[in-house]
């Protein structure tokens, strides 16, 4: 009842705010005075009404870079590639994937986009966030050990474990921040890392760089420890001549 008394309401107010031309006429000097000065006032509340109304769509609407880089990929195109591509067919023990299985799960399902973003999920060996955190960490760790070498002159060990060296607290700073990074589009937008790209960069290319950069990561961890030096100092003594 109360809902209906007030749309009545609204109604005639309405109603009334429409009709004031036609009533301004068989009103006084003085009323029709004071109707005219109300006109201005309603005409300035609707512009401003519209204006917050723009305002609200335009803080809504998608940012341009989004639109430039989002790839929609939907559950069609997921199930067409999964039944073309052979990599598909099986897991890396040569096996069927099986669905509901902890690893070697078909690509519908261990997708952000049309599977579970649980973090069981999004965590198993096959999900969506190991092998991204991993290649962007070891992308970012072994240009910052070349760097750390020519500045310090001490080897990826030394730098962090050395005594009053900042070294690990910069990497625990650096895992959190790339980890969180990371794992916002998957859970927020659950969307994985094919659908962004930007030019060269898209996905295809971050995975075979990560993959790079992990292999060269530990190779130099290795090399460095059986060398008891670093690669950068042993590299341009045997190289550059002395003086």
């Amino acid at each position: 009842m109360a809902a209906m008394m007030s749309q009545t309401s609204a109604t005639a107010a309405i109603g009334g705010i429409s009709a004031l031309p036609s009533r301004v006429a068989g009103l006084s000097s003085q009323s029709r005075t004071h109707a005219f000065r109300l006109r201005p006032s309603l005409q300035a509340g609707r512009v401003r009404c519209e204006a917050g109304d723009n305002l609200r769509k335009a803080s809504v609407s998608p940012n341009p870079i989004d639109n430039a880089t989002k790839k929609t990929i939907t559950k069609e195109d997921v199930l067409e590639h999964q039944a073309k591509d052979e990599s598909e067919q099986r897991s890396i023990f040569g096996e069927k994937p099986t669905s509901g299985s902890p690893y070697g799960r078909p690509e519908v399902e261990r997708r952000p986009e049309t599977g579970d973003t649980s973090p069981w999920s999004v965590f198993a060996f096959d999900g969506a966030a190991p092998e991204t955190i991993n290649g962007r960490l070891a992308m970012v760790g072994f240009v910052w050990a070349l760097v750390g070498e020519k500045i310090t002159g001490l080897s990826v060990i030394d730098q962090v474990f050395s005594p009053g060296s900042t070294g690990l607290i910069w990497f625990l700073a650096s895992v959190q921040i790339l980890t969180y990074a990371s794992l916002v589009p998957i859970f927020n937008a659950k969307e994985s890392t094919d659908a962004r790209s930007f030019g060269p960069f898209n996905a295809k290319a971050e995975r075979w760089n990560g993959r790079a950069a992990m292999i060269g990561f530990f190779s130099l961890i290795v090399t460095e420890a059986f060398l008891q030096a670093p690669i950068l100092k042993l590299f341009v003594n045997n190289v550059v001549p002395p003086v």
